[in-house]
């Protein structure tokens, strides 16, 4: 080949080689040209203001990080408030509802170790073992409330007349004593009273009539909790199933979890509430035997019950044994069991409530007397009453589903690359 060919196949060679770059850089174009009108439609990226990466525009630039943080902050805690507002709202107006279910989930709770003695044990079926635990305890109750009210009417008599005498010897105290009241002012206070009652008897009379009315609605209510206990005995793994299934799927075992864990906690609240209930009523039933108290099985018994209020309950029923020892035996024996209140009551606060109620559930006694006072002004004594067992299954369900809580694995997260 001579000089001259290989001259033009080295032209030729070059202009294939820019015809190539050519046809790319056309192709690379027109990649770039639908690449384009792709972002074009979808939504632009917003053009972040320079000085923080949190700031969306030039003007929140201007606002200083501080004053951002608290407002972000202070929208949410509205809407969490209004959240709670509207909770409470609800609850007010459903208490005629919720009451009774809350009452029927502690008596559940009560008695489901004898519902699972009768179905493990004995083999029978729900329904039976069901009724043979509420009739049982319904026997029990029956039983306490019969001794009480026997015993209180029995004594009443010789108790109106030891509340007599001390009333005389306060007036008697008021006239001799440092105040030295004349008879004079005793009666006048005495006729202002009367005039008081006399005004107020339609006022009194209505009270009464709304006291018939509440003995109405508390036998409704009575047979409302028996009906509702006894399909919570019998269906209430059931009922929890069927309420979770309206879950999204994602959130249905970690919620049957966490109320399961829940239950337990509550079994064993109840558990050791009665334990402890039934330590103070036995130390404070024995001391008002030995001082000769009457009446010294309704005091251990209102005792017992005022247990299961925390800290208030305990503190009522003791002041109410402390005055009637006051009226039956004189101011030692009042002050001797003062003191054995206050003794059983450190006992129960320092041994008893740790050893027994420390291992059932553990809450801050701040947020007991909050949960109290928050029970009281919703729902009254009723509210007292399952208030702390609330926090309480409140308190396991939340910590169960936030030490459960699945993470998503790293391939799961898209990191930019910019």
């Amino acid at each position: 080949m001579g000089r001259f060919d290989q001259v033009r196949a080295n032209l030729r060679r070059a202009y294939l080689q820019r015809l190539e770059n050519a046809r790319a850089e056309r192709a690379a174009a027109d990649a770039a040209e639908a690449l384009d009108g792709v972002l074009v439609l979808g939504e632009p990226e917003p053009e972040l203001a320079p000085g923080h990466p949190s700031t969306m525009s030039r003007d929140d630039a201007e606002v200083p990080h501080g004053l951002r943080i608290a407002a972000a902050w202070s929208w949410r805690l509205l809407v969490l408030v209004a959240a709670v507002a509207v909770l409470l709202w609800l609850v007010g107006r459903l208490k005629t509802v919720l009451i009774p279910l809350s009452i029927a989930l502690l008596l559940s709770a009560l008695l489901a170790p004898m519902m699972g003695v009768l179905r493990r044990r004995m083999k029978l079926p729900p329904s039976l073992a069901a009724f043979l635990v509420l009739i049982t305890g319904l026997a029990a109750v029956a039983g306490v409330l019969t001794l009480v009210v026997s015993e209180f009417v029995a004594g009443f008599p010789a108790l109106s007349d030891k509340a007599a005498d001390g009333v005389q010897q306060i007036q008697d105290w008021l006239t001799t004593g440092p105040l030295h009241l004349s008879g004079r002012q005793l009666d006048a206070t005495f006729d202002a009273a009367t005039t008081w009652l006399g005004e107020n008897r339609g006022s009194l009379t209505d009270s009464a009539v709304s006291t018939a009315t509440a003995t109405i609605e508390f036998l409704a209510l009575l047979f409302l909790v028996l009906f509702v206990t006894f399909f919570f005995m019998r269906d209430g793994k059931r009922i929890w199933y069927f309420l979770t299934g309206v879950l999204p799927t994602p959130a249905r075992d970690p919620i049957r979890r966490a109320g399961e864990a829940a239950w337990l906690t509550l079994v064993a609240y109840v558990r050791a509430t009665v334990l402890v209930a039934f330590i103070d009523a036995l130390g404070i039933g024995l001391l008002l035997v030995i001082i000769n108290v009457d009446f010294w099985f309704p005091l251990a018994t209102l005792v017992f019950l005022g247990a299961f209020v925390p800290i208030v309950g305990a503190t009522v029923s003791g002041a109410v044994a402390v005055l009637v020892a006051l009226v039956d035996e004189g101011p030692i024996a009042a002050l001797v069991v003062l003191i054995g209140v206050i003794a059983v009551q450190q006992l129960e606060g320092h041994v008893l409530q740790p050893l027994i109620m420390g291992r059932a559930v553990s809450v801050h006694p701040l947020a007991v007397i909050v949960a109290i006072s928050a029970g009281v002004v919703l729902a009254g004594i009723i509210g007292a009453l399952v208030a702390v067992p609330l926090v309480a299954v409140l308190n396991t369900g939340i910590r169960h589903l936030v030490s459960h809580r699945h993470e998503p694995p790293p391939d799961a997260v898209v990191v930019s690359s910019d």
